[in-house]
């Protein structure tokens, strides 16, 4: 982009040589992968479970609409610059440096971790098909997998991506399809189906605010991902185009997915079935996915989830994978990691990124595994919020990027792609994600002595967060961004 005034030079600019092979369809295909995986296909019968069909309904909607607020808040920042470091380094360019390198570090410790988190959960699932061999064996395999689709170019990571969202996507339809012929009575809908489901004990909302909250705080963690679209915008062609194109086919596919499928669970199955209280990501047999398809006389639905929810996981680890490394490679350019992490193959991969990545993933894989489980549970827990601080990340520079805009004379005509929510949208979902992470785990409060250890373990991320953004700003004294100093490139119109 080019302007017609001397733009602000600062040193957190990226200027990255990542190949831009990244179509419209892999875009939106990341996100959706992102977002759609065992929070909708297990974790979506507890959410009803906890408050209720129209509980559950309501609070999906709440954060579907937070999610589409921020969508739209990174839509406009990643077409305006889009480069891998995504939210990270419009923290550091619209907040505080300090801001960004603490987002930017625990979200990347955090997807490095995920990749375990999958690992471990791949080999449990493959026990369904051989119960005989070491699950070590498959976790070593799918970390090679992974390795593989992420080295030698990102069209692969994409391609890949693409036909692992797709199984997921297709099989959400399918189930659709089917659950609607169900309440139709086209299909056998079960013994306990109905719309009477709706008024069932204390349905349709069980256990009054706090249960909806509750639910809430499931929702934001299963629409986690869908900022994923950020970063590879730094490896799209044509983001001007394909980013906007990709965020509002994801949305409403998103929301269309989530809310019609909690919508017929809930038709189907009454909240009080016991099924739906156990939310074990190895048992597919508790899926409501697997008991509606049961209801409809598919012998073989154990088996069809299985597979889906092993694709899911793969897909999660991948992306992770993904996503670590271009998190680590903005760093690096951005003088915030060290140097050597931001060379490029010749196929336009960040490999010592990658390997780097990689190795903490492995790592606590094995931690798990051989080591103590303690120090591998505080590893998820400190990561455990990530996702949010992101989220608020992504809020706060939205707001501060229209504001610095508007200060410096530019006009917000001048971008090629505004969010249409401005500024509801970045004060909404900022406001709501603090909610959130303020929320994990308020009940323990009321019993501070006797359950202390899980407030601790709940909020651990958050002193980690502080802690890493307060010592950048004590030893590179560096400040909240004015509005005057922050970095613009507008090509102005007219």
């Amino acid at each position: 982009m080019s302007s017609d005034s001397q733009p602000h030079q600062h040193p957190v600019v990226e200027h990255d040589d990542l190949r831009r092979k990244l179509k419209a369809r892999h875009l939106t295909m990341i996100a959706l992968g992102g977002a759609i995986g065992t929070g909708l296909f297990i974790a979506s019968g507890g959410s009803i479970a906890q408050s209720g069909p129209g509980g559950a309904l309501l609070a999906y909607c709440l954060i579907g609409l937070m999610v589409y607020c921020l969508m739209t808040s990174l839509g406009e920042l990643a077409v305006h610059m889009p480069v891998a470091g995504s939210f990270v380094t419009y923290s550091a360019l619209y907040v505080d440096e300090g801001f960004g390198f603490a987002l930017g570090w625990n979200y990347w410790f955090s997807l490095a971790v995920t990749i375990a988190v999958e690992l471990t959960a791949a080999q449990l699932v493959m026990q369904y098909w051989f119960p005989e061999v070491p699950g070590v064996y498959w976790s070593a395999g799918f970390l090679c997998l992974m390795f593989a689709l992420n080295a030698f170019s990102v069209r692969g990571f994409g391609e890949a991506e693409y036909w692992f969202a797709l199984i997921k996507i297709v099989t959400v339809v399918v189930f659709l399809g089917v659950g609607l012929l169900m309440i139709f009575g086209i299909l056998s809908g079960g013994p306990q189906s109905g719309w009477g489901n709706f008024t069932v004990g204390e349905a349709p909302f069980v256990g009054g605010l706090p249960g909806m909250f509750a639910v809430a705080m499931i929702a934001g963690f299963s629409f986690q991902g869908t900022e994923t679209v950020g970063v590879a915008a730094g490896e799209a062609e044509n983001p001007s185009r394909t980013i906007p194109r990709a965020i509002r086919q994801t949305f409403w596919r998103i929301l269309l997915f989530y809310v019609l499928a909690i919508l017929i669970i809930g038709v189907l199955i009454p909240y009080t079935d016991p099924n739906l209280l156990r939310n074990d990501v190895t048992d597919v047999g508790v899926s409501p996915f697997t008991l509606v398809f049961r209801h409809a006389g598919l012998a073989f639905a154990a088996g069809l989830m299985n597979a889906v929810v092993l694709t899911a996981l793969l897909s999660a680890g991948t992306s992770s994978m993904y996503v670590s490394t271009r998190i680590l490679y903005g760093l690096a350019i951005s003088g915030r990691a060290p140097r050597a992490l931001a060379r490029l193959t010749a196929g336009g991969v960040p490999f010592n990124a990658l390997l780097v990545s990689t190795a903490i993933g492995a790592l606590c894989f094995f931690s798990s595994l051989f080591g103590d489980k303690a120090v591998y549970l505080w590893l998820l827990n400190t990561s455990a919020m990530t996702g949010f601080f992101a989220w608020i990340g992504i809020a706060v520079s939205h707001y501060r990027f229209r504001r610095g805009l508007v200060a410096q004379g530019y006009k917000v005509s001048d971008l090629s792609y505004r969010s249409p929510l401005y500024p509801f949208g970045p004060i909404f979902a900022g406001v709501l994600c603090l909610a959130i992470v303020a929320g994990q785990n308020y009940e323990a409060f009321g019993d501070i002595p006797g359950r202390w250890h899980e407030i601790v373990g709940t909020y651990i991320g958050v002193p980690v967060f502080l802690a890493l953004w307060l010592g950048y700003r004590i030893v590179r004294k560096s400040r909240i961004i004015a509005y005057e100093d922050m970095p613009f490139e507008i090509r102005r119109r007219g």
